[in-house]
């Protein structure tokens, strides 16, 4: 009897224990719908053009396919603040683009308990000059600026001379000189965020933030900017530009790019701006990052602005290609070559871009430019697919060399 009781007993634990997993998994779930991880914009309230922003910052969320995002904007400077109400645990992600009146004490506790339990958080550019007198948001920033913040706030944190300096030095909190293009540079490259960036990579002009101070508690510096004082308001250090902060079980993704210009301007349209922030807000639901490094990643030698905010497909590099223009641009190329990269050994792969070339070859209105291009491309990867297109080539004054070439190498 003693040993039936305990199968029982047994049987009913491990049960109950399956019904509890279940449930939890059915609430971890329910805040991703079909179209991705359910996130909340709050925005309505800022010094910066939070109208042109926030609508491109829910574009680029959206074109990952990670995030389902929806925009709330809150009452107007001076208006009710009790309006503003949201149930957070709706939502994985929450990115604030906003920087105006305070909260009311209930949707400040609502949402220290939202990150608290494990919600992600983006804080946007200047989004980390709101609540200075707010101590657990100021926590959930690291740093932030203006607002009166000075040394009672926390300390400055920056690299000198490769060195991660925490400066209790009294003085404000927040300033930037003129805008300007800067050079990024990877500080954690092993972080999921970081992780198969370059160590440094040029960004798009932006206000490069400086002199940030706060508790910088639990935080870690990803990236830094250098701010060179002649171009004025410049620290001549190295400023933090990417950090993440936890907060319980909550983490929060903090990136000072991203001034918003009409357009989105080249701070929002900037690849680096726009990938790390993807990859971030990623990292803020999951601790992981499953986003590839796009092939459009700038380098040190020069930014990338995407001005539709969204990768170059493989199908709109060829449907741009035949209009060619080498002195103007090889972004279709270069897109191109990047796929290829990625085929390397997958000889389907390859011979379908190998068709996708022969097509342009074979085009009538394409430019010459682009059919020499392709035909240097499959000088070293055609096959003899591509030998019929190529030699209906020599007889074309301008295309002739290159035709030669590619079946010299090709018909070894």
């Amino acid at each position: 009897m003693d040993i039936t009781r305990s199968l029982i007993k047994n049987i009913m634990k491990k049960h109950l224990l399956l019904i509890v997993a279940a449930g939890l998994l059915t609430l971890f779930s329910s805040c991703k719908n079909e179209t991705g991880y359910k996130t909340l914009i709050i925005t309505g309230q800022n010094n910066h053009n939070w109208k042109v922003s926030s609508p491109i910052l829910k574009q680029i969320l959206d074109h990952t396919g990670l995030f389902s995002t929806e925009i709330l904007v809150t009452p107007d400077k001076g208006g009710d603040m009790k309006l503003f109400d949201p149930d957070f645990s709706k939502y994985r992600l929450v990115v604030l683009d906003y920087n105006g009146d305070s909260w009311s004490e209930k949707t400040n506790k609502a949402f220290v308990e939202y990150v608290n339990n494990g919600g992600g958080v983006v804080i946007y550019h200047a989004a980390d000059n709101s609540f200075p007198g707010w101590k657990e948001f100021n926590e959930m920033t690291g740093l932030g600026g203006w607002g009166d913040r000075n040394q009672k706030d926390g300390p400055y944190v920056y690299y000198k001379d490769d060195k991660l300096i925490v400066d209790t030095t009294a003085g404000i909190g927040g300033t930037h000189g003129k805008r300007r293009a800067y050079l990024v540079r990877t500080r954690i490259p092993d972080h999921p965020v970081t992780k198969g960036l370059p160590a440094s990579w040029l960004h798009g002009t932006d206000e490069l933030y400086s002199l940030l101070r706060g508790p910088a508690k639990n935080m870690q510096i990803l990236t830094t900017a250098f701010a060179d004082s002649s171009l004025g308001g410049g620290t001549m250090r190295d400023e933090p530009i990417l950090m993440t902060i936890t907060y319980g079980k909550g983490r929060i993704f903090h990136t000072v790019m991203g001034h918003a210009d009409e357009g989105g301007g080249p701070a929002m349209q900037c690849v680096g701006f726009i990938t790390t922030f993807q990859r971030g807000a990623e990292w803020a639901v999951t601790g992981e990052v499953t986003q590839k490094v796009p092939w459009d990643f700038p380098s040190a030698a020069g930014v990338v602005l995407r001005p539709d905010f969204k990768e170059m497909t493989l199908e709109e590099a060829f449907e741009n290609i035949s209009k060619y223009d080498i002195p103007k641009s090889t972004k279709g190329l270069t897109c191109i070559q990047s796929h290829l990269r990625s085929l390397a050994g997958d000889e389907t792969g390859i011979l379908n871009i190998e068709k996708m070339m022969v097509k342009v070859l074979k085009d009538k209105d394409a430019t010459s430019d682009s059919k020499k291009l392709l035909l240097r491309e499959l000088s070293w990867m055609g096959s003899d697919y591509s030998v019929p297109a190529i030699k209906e080539l020599v007889s074309i004054p301008e295309l002739k060399d290159e035709a030669e070439f590619a079946l010299i190498r090709l018909q070894k």
